[in-house]
């Protein structure tokens, strides 16, 4: 029987460099990962491949290289810059006879680290087990064993079946109450948008410096540093523009290659991210990755349904480049596209609020319509997107309705009607309009 070592401080880490573009990762990233997860790296072991081996994922003579590392420096946990079959761990870690962790395992250690709140909690508990499933698969033989030998003998379920049994209960308790929670979140959500003021959500790869420009600009204490994924539960505050107000949410920082259980898991809080009126992009613009790491936040959007919202491209830590000043750039539409800030050191905040506001003042449709009874389904179509401001009847039994809503669900609700719903639109006479 094997039993799974336990992970230590010490680690030996692992980075192969694939022909393949999308199996690529960065060293760099690793190293920050296992920094930002409290672990000291004693050793790093590289190679290039065409393909993962299917025994040890690096080949036997890496593998034997890998093992003697351990054994010299004396890691008690090898991390892979990759993802690992349950097999390729069993057999790395019979190997090295130490614990093995791969990329996802890593980032979702960091992540039940930076929980704080009861939802980021479950959330996290949620990713966690649902990897875990998968890694009783083929993964640990003696699990698949019913206990034998005199007296021992007899029906009952493996170890594997009740270890299934649970994860399957558990998955199930915690999903119930996420899903309160989110119901919790959609209320609070609807709340926001009665008060007529537009979200706005900051997004970015991690450690671009969302956290540190939520707090200059809503004098904030949200924990920002030096550190990927420092913010994990999503924070509201409202931001006070030059003529008007906006709710600004922070979020947690993507990453390439996010792991499918974390997108999952996290679906309520993303729901910040997926339901803004503008996404506020921050890129670090001192980053020698930083056109890769744009690239593997817009995939993200799209993978969480977000990819449609406006967005507002923030480079961020201008500071750190030389010649390079605050400033707006205007897009082909006339509105802005792109801003040029340094989060840290206070540098184009005014700008970025100016071009928050010009934005938002154009995302957001306000509208009133005349709605003929017989045309009474629209009227059902407002109240589930939470977007009627008033009601009332004219002495010819037609409602008129003023709404608010994104601009997106205005131009979705024009399209679905075939542009009927544009003859609709229509200035409320005060003589003829009844509470």
């Amino acid at each position: 029987m094997f039993e799974r070592y336990e992970a230590g401080e010490t680690a030996v880490l692992v980075h192969i460099e694939f022909t393949d573009e999308d199996s690529r990762e960065d060293l760099l990233e690793l190293q920050l990962l296992v920094e930002s997860a409290g672990a000291r790296s004693v050793g790093v072991i590289t190679g290039s491949r065409k393909a993962p081996d299917r025994k040890y994922f690096v080949g036997t003579g890496k593998a034997e290289e890998l093992a003697a590392m351990v054994a010299a420096t004396g890691a008690n946990v090898v991390i892979f810059n990759h993802a690992l079959s349950p097999a390729q761990e069993r057999n790395l870690e019979m190997l090295c006879q130490c614990r093995v962790l791969d990329r996802t395992t890593l980032i979702l250690d960091i992540f039940a680290q930076r929980a704080r709140t009861h939802e980021g909690k479950l959330q996290v508990e949620l990713a966690q087990l649902r990897h875990m499933s998968t890694r009783l698969v083929r993964g640990w033989t003696h699990l698949e064993r019913q206990k034998g030998g005199i007296g021992l003998r007899g029906p009952g379920e493996t170890q594997l079946e009740t270890d299934r049994r649970l994860l399957r209960g558990r998955i199930k308790y915690i999903n119930r109450r996420l899903e309160k929670v989110d119901k919790q979140r959609e209320q609070s959500r609807r709340a926001r948008q009665r008060s007529d003021l537009a979200t706005v959500s900051l997004v970015g790869y991690t450690n671009a410096g969302k956290s540190t420009l939520f707090n200059t600009l809503t004098e904030s204490t949200v924990y920002a540093a030096d550190q990927l994924f420092a913010t994990l539960d999503p924070t509201l505050r409202k931001l006070d523009l030059q003529h008007g107000a906006v709710f600004l949410a922070d979020t947690v920082g993507f990453i390439r290659h996010l792991p499918h259980e974390l997108v999952a898991a996290f679906k309520a809080t993303l729901q910040e991210t997926r339901q803004a009126d503008l996404l506020l992009h921050v890129v670090d613009c001192a980053d020698g990755n930083m056109d890769d790491n744009f690239a593997q936040v817009q995939e993200v959007l799209r993978e969480i349904d977000a990819g449609e919202i406006p967005q507002l491209i923030v480079f961020n830590k201008i500071d750190l480049l030389e010649e390079v000043e605050p400033k707006i750039d205007i897009g082909a539409d006339g509105h802005p596209s792109r801003v040029w800030i340094s989060a840290q050191k206070g540098l184009g905040l005014d700008l970025l609020k100016q071009a928050i506001e010009q934005i938002t003042g154009s995302t957001i449709v306000s509208v009133t319509l005349k709605i003929p009874a017989a045309k009474g389904h629209y009227l059902g179509q407002f109240y589930n997107l939470d977007a009627i401001q008033q009601k009332a009847y004219d002495d010819l039994g037609n409602c008129i309705l003023s709404v608010r809503l994104p601009e997106a669900d205005w131009q979705r609700l024009i399209k679905q009607s075939e542009g009927e719903i544009m003859r609709l639109v229509y200035i409320p006479e005060e003589d003829n309009a009844v509470c």
